[in-house]
């Protein structure tokens, strides 16, 4: 940096030039620098608004996505990731993702109420998850574990694993999230198969992509306040200061100074 210049905000910061590979709403996915591996990039744009940008939500949900995933490592839950690099990118294992994710409800809400004829936020006897088409225009499309199979998506042995790897991530996540004071209501998994050799049948599955403030639905038990996005819709997403949200729930995990990170307006980390 030269002397008098201004630091640049990280919204403005473009990724490096790399191999594109996909490009998401919040994320962006490119070629990684060793066979084997990719690199994910964590975006500002809001999930819910084209053209809207929510400075700081990447970093965040780099942090937040990287702690979750590395405690499912350290209890046993195979995950892509190999480690962040930087405070919006992280070196993920390369894998053939499915075309289908995971939903998990442990409260009833929304179009989920609606469809059981549940009352809105009823807590749950145990977690439902719920298999969806991983396509925008099919979103609220459920589907059976006969229509992965069928399809050709996954194997017995293969969704057996998915689901033993669905109910200890549950498990495992509500107890974090309990312990701070806060119920996990709904989030979304995905996850990918892991080739380990030249045999095709040599596979792994792994949970993917991100858990972070952008794949869950939170309640603060204390307060009743929703800590995340997919409660507004409409005028209230205009209205709402939706990065003071992403911060809330990084403080209570102990991510964040409060009053919200101080690095927003510095250089990336150079690892």
């Amino acid at each position: 940096m030269s002397i008098g210049s201004k630091p640049a905000l990280l919204g403005d910061r473009k990724p490096p030039r790399r191999r594109h590979l996909y490009e998401g709403r919040t994320k962006t996915l490119f070629d990684g620098p060793d066979p084997g591996t990719f690199v994910l990039y964590f975006k500002d744009n809001c999930k819910k608004q084209d053209g809207v940008s929510v400075i700081g939500k990447g970093v965040i949900n780099n942090r937040l996505s990287e702690m979750f995933m590395v405690r499912l490592n350290e209890i046993g839950v195979q995950t892509h990731l190999i480690r962040r690099l930087n405070m919006r990118e992280q070196l993920v294992r390369a894998t053939q993702n499915l075309p289908c994710h995971v939903i998990v409800h442990n409260l009833a809400i929304d179009n989920f109420a609606k469809r059981l004829g549940l009352e809105e936020g009823m807590l749950l006897p145990e977690a439902i998850p719920e298999f969806h088409v991983k396509s925008k225009d099919y979103a609220e499309s459920v589907i059976s574990e006969r229509h992965i199979t069928a399809l050709g998506w996954a194997d017995e042995d293969e969704l057996d694993c998915i689901k033993e790897m669905t109910q200890r991530i549950n498990d495992f996540l509500c107890g974090q999230f309990i312990a701070l004071g806060l119920r996990l209501i709904r989030y979304q998994l995905e996850f990918g198969r892991v080739y380990l050799s030249d045999y095709m049948g040599d596979t792994q599955i792994v949970l993917i992509d991100e858990i972070s403030a952008d794949s869950c639905c939170v309640l603060d038990i204390e307060s009743g306040e929703r800590l995340d996005i997919d409660s507004l819709s409409g005028e209230d997403l205009g209205h709402c200061d939706q990065r003071s949200r992403y911060q809330k729930l990084a403080e209570k995990f102990g991510l964040l100074k409060a009053g919200g990170p101080a690095d927003l307006l510095i250089r990336e980390e150079i690892l």
